[in-house]
């Protein structure tokens, strides 16, 4: 028994003679240990006690909050590795395609680069194992690909226009996992920086970015954390450091156990005069809340989008012996105006999860008025905007999504990955082409015309995945087909931040926050009109 709850049952064990005593107290926990005792003295068939320990965590768990939870010992590992900002392996981006590990493109400076490994090479044997053709997942290619750095792995390549397999021996590395996905200049003084979690690296990454954009002419920002779920509290309080001035309140937490702490900026923030706009939507979390609430509520910026999560409860881990943990709720955390933004769990942990598709339902996601705030939880920013707890970040600006170019035919193509894998395929065997006639990011994005063939190469390609569409469906969904086609083939071809390059000149909330830093006046926008 090396988990720490059996450790706190052995007292218990020891003294069960108590439990004989018609009349003896004992407590919650002193119930459980006796429940134990029982079992292992009477139960007829041998108990698995370590299952047992775990599923009596979880369930505890799940009686109190959404947030609160259990982790195995590589489940923690696991869930650590993105906020950690690395992890150890051969530092490649892969796809499988057909049954075969692609290389999708080597981690810049990685162990796969400095070997040689290139974006299209397909990974036919690891150790002398045949991978290729066989039914694999993406957690086989990490149990293969990843470990200890200074170990080695072998691999045989398939490369396109090459007969003879290519081997190569690639010693594991610390592999860098990126933040930020793209930094780019959105205008000719307008920055844009995606940020996709907050991670140990996030402020390195960011301070990286925005010096390369103020280089470049920056003056004002597009700070994107769109579908963020989230990270570090201390990262969260560190980027939106940069935006407000010494002593300004960025957060603070409290809770039954945990005395109030507060948070505020320091003089070390470095974008204090510059527009700031901030995207977010019902995807935006936690740490995204923080930044977005404290810009929101000292009227630093203006926050574009649709409703946040809602995600206001703060997490410590607390280990046990084996290296499993518990994740325990141990605060709330409140924006400067003292809204707590949590949404509602009371209706149990499922509904919980399902509010998401109760806003789409009721119409929240394409329509602010379907969005109900009480009087009670009405807060004020700085500058005596109203603004609202309850339940996540109202943004300023609401941009409604649109679902003008939804069909079943696009619903088909999202469940069987079918555009990422037509992007990957029409990169691999087109590859040299592209290169030849776009040399540059910049002549593609101008000059490549998905109405030449492309658009009609997918529909065939769809087809023979048997996937099938009136003319009615695909002329719905077309031009989104498109645009999302394109930025596949920039983000297999060149990279992540092209990706966006090419999405964002079709999105809504990216175009809307450039109309508004464009203005003559940064307005006090208040969602109610």
């Amino acid at each position: 028994m090396r988990k720490a709850v059996w450790i706190l049952l052995c007292w218990m064990l020891t003294n069960v003679h108590l439990l004989a005593q018609k009349n003896a107290e004992f407590s919650p926990i002193d119930k459980v240990g006796a429940l134990m005792y029982y079992l292992q003295t009477f139960y007829v068939d041998t108990l698995n006690e370590n299952n047992l320990t775990e599923h009596a965590i979880e369930a505890i768990l799940k009686e109190l909050d959404p947030h609160s939870y259990y982790l195995t010992a590589k489940e923690l590992k696991e869930s650590e590795e993105p906020l950690q900002g690395n992890f150890e392996g051969i530092g490649i981006q892969f796809n499988i395609f057909h049954d075969t590990i692609m290389v999708v493109s080597p981690i810049s400076g990685g162990p796969s680069e400095k070997v040689g490994i290139r974006s299209g090479d397909k990974i036919i044997y690891i150790n002398d194992t045949l991978v290729a053709g066989k039914k694999i997942t993406n957690n086989d290619v990490f149990k293969w690909l990843r470990g200890k750095k200074g170990t080695k792995v072998h691999l045989k390549i398939k490369r396109k226009n090459e007969k003879e397999l290519l081997s190569f021996t690639i010693i594991r590395d610390k592999i860098p996992v990126f933040s930020v996905d793209a930094a780019y200049m959105a205008a000719p003084d307008i920055g844009y920086i995606k940020i996709n979690r907050f991670s140990n690296t996030t402020m390195d990454e960011y301070h990286k970015a925005m010096n390369e954009l103020t280089a470049m002419g920056a003056k004002h920002l597009i700070l994107d954390l769109s579908d963020n779920s989230g990270g570090y509290l201390h990262a969260a309080v560190d980027l939106a450091d940069e935006f407000l001035k010494s002593g300004e309140l960025i957060v603070y937490t409290e809770g039954l156990n945990s005395n109030r702490k507060n948070y505020f900026a320091t003089a070390k923030g470095g974008f204090h005069e510059g527009k700031l706009v901030v995207l977010i939507n019902e995807g935006s979390a936690s740490a995204s809340e923080i930044v977005s609430g404290a810009i929101q509520d000292l009227d630093r910026g203006i926050i574009i989008g649709r409703r946040s999560f809602g995600k206001g409860l703060v997490q410590n881990t607390f280990p046990f012996p084996d290296g499993s943990a518990v994740r325990i709720t141990t605060s709330r955390y409140f924006t400067p105006s003292g809204r707590f933004i949590q949404a509602p769990y009371d209706m149990g942990v499922e509904k919980y999860y399902e509010d998401l598709l109760s806003r789409f339902k009721n119409g929240e996601l394409t329509g602010e008025k379907n969005i109900p705030f009480p009087d009670s939880l009405k807060y004020y920013t700085r500058n005596n905007r109203t603004v609202y707890g309850g339940g996540g970040i109202m943004p300023d600006l609401f941009l409604p999504m649109d679902t003008s170019y939804f069909s079943d035919f696009l619903i088909d193509l999202s469940s069987k990955n079918i555009i990422n894998d037509f992007c990957m395929e029409y990169v691999d065997e087109n590859r040299e082409k592209l290169q030849q006639t776009y040399p540059s990011f910049d002549l593609f994005d101008k000059n490549f015309d998905m109405n030449k063939g492309t658009f009609q190469a997918f529909i065939d390609f769809a087809a023979k995945q048997d996937i099938k569409a009136t003319d009615q469906e695909i002329a719905a969904s077309a031009e989104w087909i498109k645009v999302r086609i394109k930025a596949g083939i920039a983000q297999n071809h060149w990279g992540r931040k092209e990706f966006f390059m090419v999405w964002n000149q079709n999105d809504a909330s990216f175009k809307k926050a450039i109309e508004i830093i464009k203005g003559n006046k940064f307005p006090k926008i208040s969602f109610f009109k």
